[in-house]
C-alpha cells in the first residue's frame, strides 16, 4: 500500500483496520506499518485514547514491548485538530474511542491521508466493540489477526475475561484476559 495520486495530482487517502482479539499482534502490526511509513519519509502522526496507560502514558506499546511515540487524546475530535500536514495517521485501541471515530477517519481519508487503525473487534462477551464495526465496514483494507487459544492451541476468537468484573472497559493483560477459540469460549460458560 502506498500514497498514490489520481489524475488531478491529489493524494488519495484510505482506511486500513487491523482487528482481532487481545494478544493477536494488532498493535505490533500497526507499529510495523507506521515505522515503514516513517522509513519512507512520510509524515506520520500516531494517536491513542488517553485512558490507555497500561504500558506508557504517551507511547503505543505492544504486549511484547515494541513501541512508538504517540499523542494520547481524550476524544476522536482531537485527532482531526492534531492531524495536520501528515501523510499517515495511526490510531491504536480504537474500540475505546467515541462513536465519532469512523466519521473522523473518513474525513482524514477524504483529505488524502492513509489512516491505519488497530483495535479489538469484539468485547469480552463476544459482542462488536465500540466504533469498530463501522470502521471495519467502511475501511478499504481489513486485516483480522488471531492469537492462539490458551486452552487448546487453535486460533483464538475472543478475549475471554478471567476476572469477575462486568465493566465493558477493563484495562488489563494476562491477569484479566485470555484468548480463546470459539469452542473453548463456549465451554467456559457450560462449566459455570
Amino acid at each position: 500500500m502506498f500514497l498514490e495520486n489520481n489524475n488531478s495530482g491529489r493524494k488519495r487517502g484510505w482506511i486500513e483496520v487491523v482487528c482481532g482479539s487481545m494478544f493477536s499482534g494488532k498493535t505490533e502490526e500497526l507499529i510495523r506499518r507506521l515505522k515503514r511509513a516513517q522509513f519512507a519519509k512520510q509524515k506520520v502522526e500516531i494517536f491513542k485514547p488517553k485512558i490507555d496507560t497500561r504500558y506508557d502514558e504517551v507511547k503505543v506499546v505492544s504486549h511484547t514491548g515494541i513501541e512508538i511515540m504517540s499523542t494520547p487524546v481524550p476524544s476522536s475530535a482531537n485527532i482531526l485538530l492534531l492531524a495536520n500536514d501528515v501523510d499517515v495517521v495511526g490510531i491504536d485501541e480504537a474500540q475505546f474511542f467515541d462513536d465519532e471515530l469512523p466519521n473522523v477517519c473518513n474525513q482524514l481519508a477524504n483529505r488524502g491521508i492513509r489512516v491505519i487503525i488497530a483495535g479489538l473487534d469484539m468485547d469480552f462477551a463476544g459482542k462488536p466493540f465500540g466504533p469498530m464495526p463501522q470502521l471495519i465496514a467502511t475501511a478499504e483494507y481489513v486485516t483480522k489477526v488471531h492469537a492462539i487459544c490458551m486452552k487448546c492451541g487453535y486460533l483464538a476468537y475472543v478475549s475471554h475475561r478471567t476476572s469477575a468484573s462486568e465493566d465493558l472497559v477493563l484495562l488489563g493483560e494476562t491477569d484479566n484476559y485470555e484468548p480463546l477459540c470459539r469452542n473453548c469460549y463456549n465451554e467456559s460458560f457450560i462449566k459455570k
